[in-house]
Protein backbone atom coordinates (compact mmCIF):
# COMPACT_ATOMS: atom_id res chain seq x y z
CA UNK A 1 0.00 0.00 0.00
CA UNK A 2 1.25 3.44 -0.84
CA UNK A 3 1.25 5.80 2.29
CA UNK A 4 1.52 9.18 -0.13
CA UNK A 5 2.34 12.60 2.08
CA UNK A 6 -0.57 15.21 2.05
CA UNK A 7 0.15 18.01 -0.05
CA UNK A 8 -1.22 21.02 2.91
CA UNK A 9 0.32 18.66 5.75
CA UNK A 10 3.51 18.68 4.39
CA UNK A 11 3.97 22.75 3.86
CA UNK A 12 2.19 23.64 7.26
CA UNK A 13 4.32 26.33 9.16
CA UNK A 14 6.30 27.00 5.69
CA UNK A 15 3.04 28.49 3.34
CA UNK A 16 4.98 32.37 3.80
CA UNK A 17 8.14 30.82 2.22
CA UNK A 18 6.46 29.29 -0.54
CA UNK A 19 7.24 25.44 -0.15
CA UNK A 20 5.10 23.08 -1.84
CA UNK A 21 4.78 19.02 -2.27
CA UNK A 22 4.15 18.11 -6.12
CA UNK A 23 2.90 14.57 -6.99
CA UNK A 24 4.18 12.45 -10.06
CA UNK A 25 2.46 9.14 -11.44
CA UNK A 26 2.82 7.03 -14.46
CA UNK A 27 0.79 4.58 -15.81
CA UNK A 28 1.88 1.44 -14.08
CA UNK A 29 1.57 3.10 -10.86
CA UNK A 30 4.97 4.24 -9.64
CA UNK A 31 5.17 7.25 -7.70
CA UNK A 32 7.25 9.98 -6.45
CA UNK A 33 6.76 13.25 -4.25
CA UNK A 34 9.09 16.01 -4.75
CA UNK A 35 8.92 19.53 -3.01
CA UNK A 36 10.16 22.70 -4.62
CA UNK A 37 12.51 23.30 -2.11
CA UNK A 38 15.82 22.40 -3.24
CA UNK A 39 13.59 20.64 -6.10
CA UNK A 40 13.85 17.35 -3.56
CA UNK A 41 13.04 13.73 -4.56
CA UNK A 42 11.01 13.10 -1.12
CA UNK A 43 10.34 9.71 -2.01
CA UNK A 44 10.06 7.10 -4.63
CA UNK A 45 7.53 4.47 -4.34
CA UNK A 46 8.47 1.30 -6.53
CA UNK A 47 7.24 -2.54 -6.69
CA UNK A 48 9.60 -5.18 -5.21
CA UNK A 49 9.46 -8.77 -6.67
CA UNK A 50 6.33 -9.82 -5.17
CA UNK A 51 4.47 -6.44 -6.70
CA UNK A 52 4.69 -4.86 -3.52
CA UNK A 53 5.32 -0.85 -3.79
CA UNK A 54 7.75 0.35 -1.14
CA UNK A 55 9.33 3.37 -0.72
CA UNK A 56 12.95 3.41 -1.74
CA UNK A 57 14.37 7.02 -1.21
CA UNK A 58 15.16 8.64 2.36
CA UNK A 59 13.03 12.14 2.85
CA UNK A 60 11.19 13.69 5.73
CA UNK A 61 7.34 13.46 5.85
CA UNK A 62 7.27 17.86 6.34
CA UNK A 63 8.79 21.11 5.40
CA UNK A 64 9.63 22.06 8.91
CA UNK A 65 11.76 18.75 8.92
CA UNK A 66 13.73 19.79 5.97
CA UNK A 67 14.17 23.33 7.15
CA UNK A 68 14.78 22.28 11.10
CA UNK A 69 16.85 18.77 11.10
CA UNK A 70 19.78 17.73 9.29
CA UNK A 71 19.36 17.22 6.08
CA UNK A 72 22.53 15.82 4.58
CA UNK A 73 21.10 17.11 1.31
CA UNK A 74 18.32 14.10 1.53
CA UNK A 75 17.20 14.12 -2.41
CA UNK A 76 18.01 17.69 -3.60
CA UNK A 77 19.26 19.30 -6.83
CA UNK A 78 23.36 19.68 -5.82
CA UNK A 79 23.81 23.84 -7.38
CA UNK A 80 25.78 25.27 -8.76
CA UNK A 81 28.65 22.92 -8.18
CA UNK A 82 28.64 19.29 -7.09
CA UNK A 83 31.15 18.19 -4.51
CA UNK A 84 34.13 20.34 -3.16
CA UNK A 85 36.03 23.08 -4.23
CA UNK A 86 39.59 23.08 -2.50
CA UNK A 87 39.96 26.38 -1.12
CA UNK A 88 36.74 28.00 -1.92
CA UNK A 89 38.37 29.64 -4.97
CA UNK A 90 38.63 29.30 -8.91
CA UNK A 91 40.01 31.53 -11.37
CA UNK A 92 38.58 32.04 -14.93
CA UNK A 93 40.83 34.11 -17.38
CA UNK A 94 42.86 35.61 -14.54
CA UNK A 95 40.06 36.66 -12.64
CA UNK A 96 39.78 34.58 -9.44
CA UNK A 97 36.66 34.05 -7.46
CA UNK A 98 36.43 33.35 -3.78
CA UNK A 99 33.33 30.92 -2.61
CA UNK A 100 31.09 30.83 0.22
CA UNK A 101 32.67 28.16 2.13
CA UNK A 102 31.13 25.42 4.14
CA UNK A 103 33.44 22.84 4.69
CA UNK A 104 36.53 23.65 6.30
CA UNK A 105 38.33 25.19 3.64
CA UNK A 106 36.25 23.72 1.06
CA UNK A 107 32.73 24.87 -0.37
CA UNK A 108 30.68 21.75 -0.81
CA UNK A 109 27.48 21.38 -3.01
CA UNK A 110 27.50 25.02 -4.14
CA UNK A 111 27.38 26.38 -0.13
CA UNK A 112 25.17 26.30 2.89
CA UNK A 113 22.76 28.80 0.53
CA UNK A 114 23.35 26.39 -2.25
CA UNK A 115 20.73 24.82 -4.68
CA UNK A 116 19.48 22.15 -2.06
CA UNK A 117 18.20 25.18 0.17
CA UNK A 118 16.32 27.66 -1.99
CA UNK A 119 12.90 27.70 -3.33
CA UNK A 120 12.30 26.52 -7.38
CA UNK A 121 9.66 27.66 -8.89
CA UNK A 122 7.08 24.94 -10.19
CA UNK A 123 5.39 24.07 -13.12
CA UNK A 124 3.89 20.65 -12.82
CA UNK A 125 3.25 19.97 -16.38
CA UNK A 126 1.48 16.58 -16.84
CA UNK A 127 0.55 13.99 -13.94
CA UNK A 128 3.70 12.67 -14.48
CA UNK A 129 6.49 15.70 -15.02
CA UNK A 130 7.82 18.60 -13.07
CA UNK A 131 9.89 21.84 -14.04
CA UNK A 132 11.34 23.48 -11.63
CA UNK A 133 13.13 26.77 -12.44
CA UNK A 134 15.38 29.02 -10.73
CA UNK A 135 17.32 32.07 -11.30
CA UNK A 136 21.03 32.49 -9.35
CA UNK A 137 22.20 35.66 -9.55
CA UNK A 138 25.32 37.11 -10.24
CA UNK A 139 27.99 36.21 -7.39
CA UNK A 140 25.54 33.85 -5.67
CA UNK A 141 27.55 32.01 -3.00
CA UNK A 142 30.82 33.37 -5.16
CA UNK A 143 29.91 31.67 -8.54
CA UNK A 144 30.55 34.80 -11.57
CA UNK A 145 27.19 34.86 -14.04
CA UNK A 146 23.48 35.09 -13.46
CA UNK A 147 22.49 31.51 -14.15
CA UNK A 148 19.17 30.33 -15.34
CA UNK A 149 18.68 26.98 -14.01
CA UNK A 150 15.81 24.44 -15.21
CA UNK A 151 15.21 20.94 -14.18
CA UNK A 152 12.40 18.84 -15.51
CA UNK A 153 10.94 15.29 -13.50
CA UNK A 154 9.76 12.97 -15.66
CA UNK A 155 8.59 9.45 -14.48
CA UNK A 156 8.34 7.38 -17.88
CA UNK A 157 5.99 4.02 -18.62
CA UNK A 158 9.13 2.49 -18.53
CA UNK A 159 9.57 3.22 -14.69
CA UNK A 160 12.36 5.68 -15.40
CA UNK A 161 12.56 8.35 -12.75
CA UNK A 162 14.64 11.26 -15.32
CA UNK A 163 15.72 14.11 -14.62
CA UNK A 164 16.83 16.92 -16.76
CA UNK A 165 19.05 19.62 -16.44
CA UNK A 166 19.30 23.02 -17.94
CA UNK A 167 22.07 25.71 -17.18
CA UNK A 168 22.77 29.16 -19.00
CA UNK A 169 24.90 32.20 -17.68
CA UNK A 170 25.11 35.21 -19.41
CA UNK A 171 29.23 35.02 -18.04
CA UNK A 172 31.71 32.67 -18.18
CA UNK A 173 31.21 30.06 -15.26
CA UNK A 174 31.51 26.91 -13.73
CA UNK A 175 28.76 24.34 -13.57
CA UNK A 176 28.41 20.89 -12.10
CA UNK A 177 24.64 19.70 -11.31
CA UNK A 178 23.33 16.47 -10.14
CA UNK A 179 20.67 15.37 -7.56
CA UNK A 180 21.79 13.69 -4.11
CA UNK A 181 18.98 11.07 -3.28
CA UNK A 182 19.94 8.25 -0.84
CA UNK A 183 18.74 5.12 -2.37
CA UNK A 184 17.59 2.20 0.28
CA UNK A 185 16.86 -0.34 -2.62
CA UNK A 186 15.10 -2.79 0.42
CA UNK A 187 11.99 -0.36 1.37
CA UNK A 188 12.82 -1.22 4.44
CA UNK A 189 14.96 2.13 5.95
CA UNK A 190 15.80 -0.11 9.37
CA UNK A 191 17.82 -2.15 7.08
CA UNK A 192 21.16 -0.89 5.95
CA UNK A 193 22.45 -1.13 2.22
CA UNK A 194 25.30 -3.45 3.30
CA UNK A 195 23.85 -5.87 0.90
CA UNK A 196 23.70 -3.92 -1.98
CA UNK A 197 25.68 -4.33 -5.28
CA UNK A 198 25.81 -2.04 -7.78
CA UNK A 199 28.33 -1.51 -10.61
CA UNK A 200 29.73 1.55 -12.47
CA UNK A 201 31.65 0.56 -16.25
CA UNK A 202 34.12 2.89 -15.57
CA UNK A 203 38.20 2.00 -16.61
CA UNK A 204 39.44 4.57 -14.75
CA UNK A 205 38.92 6.80 -11.13
CA UNK A 206 39.84 9.93 -9.21
CA UNK A 207 41.95 9.05 -6.35
CA UNK A 208 41.55 12.14 -3.77
CA UNK A 209 43.36 13.48 -0.61
CA UNK A 210 42.49 13.69 2.82
CA UNK A 211 40.04 16.53 2.46
CA UNK A 212 37.90 14.31 -0.46
CA UNK A 213 39.91 16.94 -2.95
CA UNK A 214 41.12 15.08 -6.50
CA UNK A 215 44.71 14.66 -6.68
CA UNK A 216 44.54 15.40 -10.36
CA UNK A 217 45.44 12.02 -11.77
CA UNK A 218 43.66 8.81 -13.33
CA UNK A 219 44.40 5.66 -11.66
CA UNK A 220 42.85 2.41 -13.32
CA UNK A 221 40.57 0.34 -11.55
CA UNK A 222 42.57 -3.03 -12.25
CA UNK A 223 43.94 -5.10 -9.25
CA UNK A 224 42.36 -1.68 -7.18
CA UNK A 225 40.01 -1.74 -4.59
CA UNK A 226 37.58 -0.68 -6.71
CA UNK A 227 38.04 -3.82 -9.45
Amino acid sequence: MIKLIDADKFSTGSEELGIKLFTLKNKNGIVSQITNYGGRVVNLFVPDKNGVFKDVVLGYDSAKDYLEKPDHFFGAIIGRYGNRIADGKFSIDNNEFSLAKNEEECQLHGGEKGFHAVVWEAKQISESSLELTYLSKHLDQGFPGNLEVKVVYTLTDENELQIEYFAVSDAKTVVNLTNHSYFNLSGDFNNTIENHLFQIKADHYLPVNEKMIPIGNLENVRNSLLS
